[in-house]
């Protein structure tokens, strides 16, 4: 199998990648408590997978209420930007490009994951259901239970909010970020804000389409102001179908997704981001994106477009033959393989990932996985002039 079409430089923003293999957003739960202050085991996790062309950091919060899951990182403490900064200065040592993705959960949370045990916020009080919330029961112990009913923001609380959007950027700035990353996606705040089944708002935020789009816009005019667009993306996770009810949330499919999402990119191109992020159902069975859908993003967007959700080496070389997609996220395969690149490059076989050690606990199932050929440095030369044939699997 020839996946030399993976390992094309390419042009991001300012950045020359080098290669199109991407590490998405995944979520970990590894931050240290109390203050979820990124520690030394991110710092070496990320370095890891420094081969990967280009990283996007796990959700990260942008303030306390932004949080739905125990032990998930934020962006708005000053130890939390320092944490970061160990992150980011050990990837640019290993030749990485890292953005950190701004992450708000809405009303997929828990009182007990809020300041002063409020209720969750979001666009309008409609609790999330078909989704579980993770909260800390003891040190190091926790559970899945279900979020709690949210109540709606005010104008003026929306508009403070893109402020904080704007602040998080600035301080993921100050720790060393090449750019940042809005999620928009799997059902989390902005994407309440967009959908018709979780914003019945009457304000200026509610209603038409226009409207449901306005958070999301003047978060990107806001963030854009901070980084410029040229470091900002927007990842998205639109859902035309679902064959799996528990699933609906991750995309809250709309009665005309088309519509939405096409209107949400031709926005983001007069906005000039340099990249969009297209999350596609990861489930078993789930339902592909239509191939309509792809070439109209590809006709409306001039940027980078990035596709990630059980990607495999020879979807992606499609993508790319057909013009679709510029880079390819490979999110659990990331996990189990530090050296994924590498591998992709030669054909090694994959490590398969842990489920039980996905979240939380130690550094086992998180720093422990092996590399095929003995080291996550991949560096051009190396792609190039090595023999698979030479290496012992590790």
């Amino acid at each position: 199998m020839d996946n030399a079409a993976l390992f094309e430089a390419v042009r991001l923003g300012p950045y020359t990648l080098k290669n199109r293999v991407v590490m998405p957003p995944l979520t970990r739960s590894r931050s240290t408590q109390p203050g979820n202050v990124p520690n030394a085991w991110m710092t070496e996790y990320y370095a890891q997978r420094a081969g990967a062309g280009f990283m996007i950091t796990e959700g990260t919060q942008i303030e306390p209420r932004g949080q739905g899951y125990a032990w998930t990182p934020g962006i708005h403490s000053r130890a939390q930007i320092e944490g970061w900064k160990a992150v980011t200065e050990a990837v640019h040592a290993r030749g990485g490009v890292i953005f950190s993705q701004l992450w708000h959960v809405g009303r997929v949370s828990h009182r007990s994951l809020q300041p002063a045990g409020k209720p969750p916020v979001a666009p309008s009080p409609i609790r999330a259901d078909a989704v579980s919330v993770f909260v800390e029961t003891a040190p190091g112990e926790g559970k899945l239970t279900e979020p709690s009913e949210p109540v709606a923001l005010t104008t003026a609380e929306v508009e403070e909010l893109v402020e904080l959007y704007a602040q998080a950027a600035r301080n993921a700035m100050a720790a060393g970020f090449d750019g940042v990353e809005l999620h928009c996606a799997n059902g989390y705040l902005v994407n309440q804000f967009i959908s018709e089944h979780t914003n019945t708002r009457t304000d200026r935020y509610g209603g038409s389409l226009a409207n449901r789009l306005r958070f999301l816009e003047e978060i990107v005019e806001a963030v854009a102001g901070v980084v410029g667009p040229e470091r900002l993306g927007v990842r998205f996770s639109p859902l035309f179908e679902s064959t799996d009810e528990d699933r609906v949330y991750l995309g809250l499919v709309e009665r005309d997704p088309h519509t939405t999402y096409l209107e949400a990119v031709k926005r983001l191109e007069q906005a000039g981001v340099a990249y969009i992020s297209i999350a596609e159902a990861d489930w078993n069975n789930a339902p592909d994106l239509p191939e309509t859908f792809y070439r109209a993003v590809r006709e409306a967007f001039s940027g980078r477009l990035l596709y990630a959700g059980r990607y495999t080496p020879d979807k992606a070389r499609w993508m790319r033959e057909q013009g679709y997609g510029d880079l390819f996220a490979f999110g659990r395969p990331f996990i189990a393989n530090p050296d994924l690149p590498s591998r992709l490059y030669h054909g090694w076989p994959l490590n398969d990932v842990d489920p039980a050690t996905m979240y939380g606990g130690s550094d086992v199932g998180y720093l422990d996985y092996p590399t095929y050929a003995g080291t996550v440095d991949i560096e051009k030369t190396d792609l190039e002039n090595t023999d698979a044939d030479t290496h012992a699997r590790a």
